[in-house]
């Protein structure tokens, strides 16, 4: 069974083999094994059930949460021929007719539909009428009150599954579950006997950084002006934060949306589309904008504001490089935000108060991941119980920081001494200007214009120095008075480093380079896709997905069967759409041979032209004539040759 398993895999999805986390699920699955399947995103858990969802004579219904998330899966099959189709609120009357007549007439392998469709008794006795083989249910944590997106409306579907009165096979699938979470989602969907597999929590592709007290909006605009074609998702905690960072990023001219619960449904629909076609780089959400979204290009995501727990933090962050690629993950820490969270917390009155404790201690646990100094992704495989990594990945800001650190106790002596020579009685905007050496009335008033230290600076970016100070007074260099003008003053730790007896270690900014954007050949095949996708009503990375670009634009196949090599194209596939990209690395191929014929014919004529410098030199000689041997070669080679 596991070789026509196999067979479909690459026929439909262009793969030769399975990785070892999907054989052993699907294996389990084809044996008729209920399962629990916790595995990372981007590990393909979808194939899991959709294979034997393709093996099997039955319908297979699957329950996923957000209408983004359904359409992405069915169009990715439909590209592949696959016979299914979803249910929700965006069908029209006549779509909607349609698919429950090719359901009568058992013309569908897969039905995906939200787990509030089955509060619908007519719906609900149509497919009793059905036969039915399996029930997989996708984000799987949503049943549980001790997740972090927990959904009323998933506690139906073990009422569902008995209405049916049929033995159905239930898998169930999410990416983040705790050890309780992972018990309850047994107990809820009543799961008898389930194989339980946990392939791991940890994304290897993905690059986890946490920024502390930088200026937000500084950062934000270098980061994006940095990676401008890359697409990305950058979250904030409130409507207002996101709707103030749309609008300045707008002002700078990047190419963003935004995505909240205030838009009216047009809005976000109309931003949420422009997002996943790729007519915009770079989304602005809340929460709201959550685990629907399966555009699997996302090459980073960041954090404005800290989430409310590990399990939302890690469930957001894995949006992004969901194709396997490499994509970065940034968490922006602001002492102030921790408020905000706990005000969200003490408001929801659907929370007991055991959940509301739970809530606090787990915001405790997202603080702690900000403060941490040993390995981030550790951190967090040992939230969800996983294995340990031996306090060093090597993929993340304070493992590569261990290796890059910059020594600024210099720069720092002068901004302490700066302070100091201004009697301890300035602010934060005040030693910037000094330091910068800008004058006013005021400096020039207070003699301040006369300190040692007036315009060390100058030749500094301001923003940088900002960021620099705000750095110092978060690590304890320098404190700051509380009230309305707050100023700066120096403390035991400022003579520290002022007298030399500590040094102040700063790690590098790392940066994670997405160059392959600009490639020649993967912006010309990213065209043909778009181009398809467009004509077929599709996202683009449905089609083809940028990891497959990336691979195509590097080995650039120029036949079928070299490009039938390539991950993610099968047979069906190529049928249906290869040829574009063919004839783009065929005349990619050809100009590159051009290139290399000319290179081999330049340098023949090159031989065969310094053959004839020779022979002038000789000639000049022997007739003792008095020309320029070049000039006289070129000559002769243009009457002869």
């Amino acid at each position: 069974m596991l070789k026509k398993a196999e067979k479909i895999l690459f026929q439909y999805f262009g793969y030769k083999k399975f990785r070892t986390s999907q054989e052993e699920i699907v294996s389990s699955i084809l044996d008729g094994r209920n399962l629990l399947g916790i595995i990372p995103t981007g590990s393909g858990k979808s194939i899991c059930y959709q294979i034997p969802a393709l093996l099997s004579p039955k319908l297979t219904i699957v329950i996923s949460p957000l209408i983004s998330l359904m359409k992405d899966q069915v169009d990715t099959l439909k590209i592949s021929n696959i016979p299914s189709a979803f249910i929700n609120s965006s069908l029209s009357k006549e779509e909607y007719v349609d698919i429950i007549r090719q359901l009568r007439q058992h013309k569908l392998k897969l039905l995906y539909i939200a787990p509030e469709r089955l509060l619908n008794a007519k719906f609900i006795n149509l497919l009793t009428s059905l036969q039915i083989g399996m029930v997989a249910v996708d984000e799987a944590h949503c049943i549980s009150q001790w997740g972090h997106d927990f959904r009323k409306s998933y506690l139906e579907i073990p009422k569902f599954i008995e209405k049916l009165d049929q033995n159905i096979q239930i898998t169930a699938f999410t990416a983040t579950a705790t050890p309780k979470v992972k018990e309850d989602i047994i107990d809820l969907l009543e799961m008898r006997n389930p194989k339980i597999f946990v392939g791991g929590f940890d994304r290897k592709n993905l690059f986890f950084k946490v920024v502390k007290n930088e200026d937000a909006e500084s950062f934000l605009v270098d980061y994006l002006d940095t990676h401008r074609k890359a697409p990305g998702i950058i979250y904030a905690s409130t409507r207002k934060e996101v709707d103030n960072l749309y609008a300045y990023l707008r002002l700078k001219h990047f190419s963003v949306g935004k995505y909240h619960a205030g838009l009216t449904d047009d809005e976000r629909k109309k931003f949420q589309n422009k997002f996943i076609t790729g007519d915009i780089r770079v989304m602005i959400a809340t929460n709201a904008f959550g685990m629907g979204i399966d555009k699997s290009n996302v090459r980073f995501v960041i954090h404005r504001n800290i989430p409310k727990d590990i399990e939302s933090y890690y469930q957001e962050a894995g949006r992004g490089g969901r194709d396997g690629g490499q994509a970065e993950c940034i968490l922006m820490f602001y002492p102030e935000d921790i408020g905000t969270q706990e005000f969200f917390i003490d408001m929801n009155k659907d929370l007991s108060p055991v959940l509301k404790r739970d809530k606090l201690k787990k915001l405790d646990k997202m603080v702690a991941y900000t403060e941490i100094k040993s390995c981030l992704r550790e951190y967090t495989l040992k939230y969800f119980g996983d294995r340990r990594i031996k306090n060093y990945c090597g993929n993340c800001s304070n493992c590569t920081g261990l290796k890059d650190v910059e020594n600024n106790t210099v720069d720092a002596q002068k901004v302490l001494s700066c302070i100091g020579r201004s009697r301890e009685n300035v602010g934060v905007r005040m030693v910037i200007r000094l330091l910068l050496g800008e004058t006013s009335d005021k400096i020039t008033r207070k003699g301040l214009d006369k300190i040692s230290t007036f315009g060390i600076f100058k030749d500094y970016d301001k923003n940088l120095l900002e960021e620099f100070i705000n750095y110092l007074i978060s690590e304890g260099y320098i404190d700051q008075t509380a009230g309305s003008y707050p100023v700066l003053k120096l403390n035991e730790k400022s003579f520290d480093v002022l007298s030399g007896n500590i040094k102040v270690l700063r790690k590098k900014n790392e940066v994670v380079s997405f160059d392959y954007y600009e490639n020649p050949v993967f912006e010309r095949l990213n065209e043909v896709r778009r181009k398809i996708a467009e004509k077929e009503g599709i996202a683009p990375y449905v089609l083809l997905s940028d990891v497959t670009l990336m691979e195509l634009a590097d080995k650039k196949p120029t036949n079928r069967w070299e490009m039938l090599k390539i991950k993610g194209i099968g047979n069906q596939k190529f049928e249906n759409y290869g040829q574009g990209f063919l004839d783009v690395l065929i005349t990619e191929a050809g100009i590159e041979n051009l290139k290399n014929n000319g290179s081999q014919e330049a340098q023949k004529a090159d031989k065969k032209y310094l053959v004839e410098i020779e022979k002038v030199k000789h000639l000049k000689e022997s007739l003792n004539l008095d020309v320029d041997v070049e000039e006289l070669a070129q000559a002769i080679s243009e009457i002869f040759f």
